[in-house]
């Protein structure tokens, strides 16, 4: 939803990468989504939150994640058993152009809940306001400034409007 969905940190954790190649598509790891979301669901939330086995909230149930502070984003690093995805990658490249300074390092749930802005990313999610996790609302409970303008910075690349994004983009016909 455009307005920002509402998530919470579910028990499930994310399956480390000791345990199955969690880089990999594998259909084993989207078990391990559907339970995340599953329990979420059930709880009333949009979306679920997946803390690591070290407690590092670390993706969505379908999308990688991102935390707005001081102007500054924030989002796990690939080691810490994350989906290295394509979409991530894209809002780490357009996020610089828009002179949006970036750094990926562990997030905790508290870092969370007092996020100036929170999105998830994906394929199918593009990029997804967060406006509230667990009941509390993050920064003014509206997609913020920064989500909104990557948001629509994102849409505008993957539907042809940026020249320099152009080889990005596979016609279909």
């Amino acid at each position: 939803s455009p307005r920002g969905i509402r998530a919470t940190v579910v028990s499930w954790r994310r399956v480390h990468n000791t345990m199955l190649p969690v880089m990999a598509k594998i259909g084993g790891i989207y078990v391990n989504s559907v339970l995340a979301l599953t329990e979420a669901k059930s709880r009333g939330y949009d979306e679920a939150l997946l803390m690591d086995l070290n407690g590092y909230v670390v993706e969505g149930s379908g999308e990688n994640i991102f935390v707005v502070r001081g102007r500054k984003l924030y989002t796990p690093p690939v080691h810490q058993s994350i989906l290295e995805g394509i979409t991530r990658d894209t809002i780490l490249r357009l996020s610089a152009d828009l002179g949006i300074q970036a750094e990926e390092k562990p997030i905790t749930r508290e870092e969370i809940y007092t996020a100036d802005e929170v999105f998830l990313v994906g394929t199918a999610a593009e990029v997804t306001p967060v406006v509230e996790v667990d009941g509390r609302p993050i920064g003014s409970g509206e997609p913020g400034p920064i989500t909104t303008k990557i948001a629509e910075f994102y849409s505008n690349v993957v539907r042809g409007r940026v020249e320099k994004y152009l080889n990005w983009l596979t016609p279909v016909y």
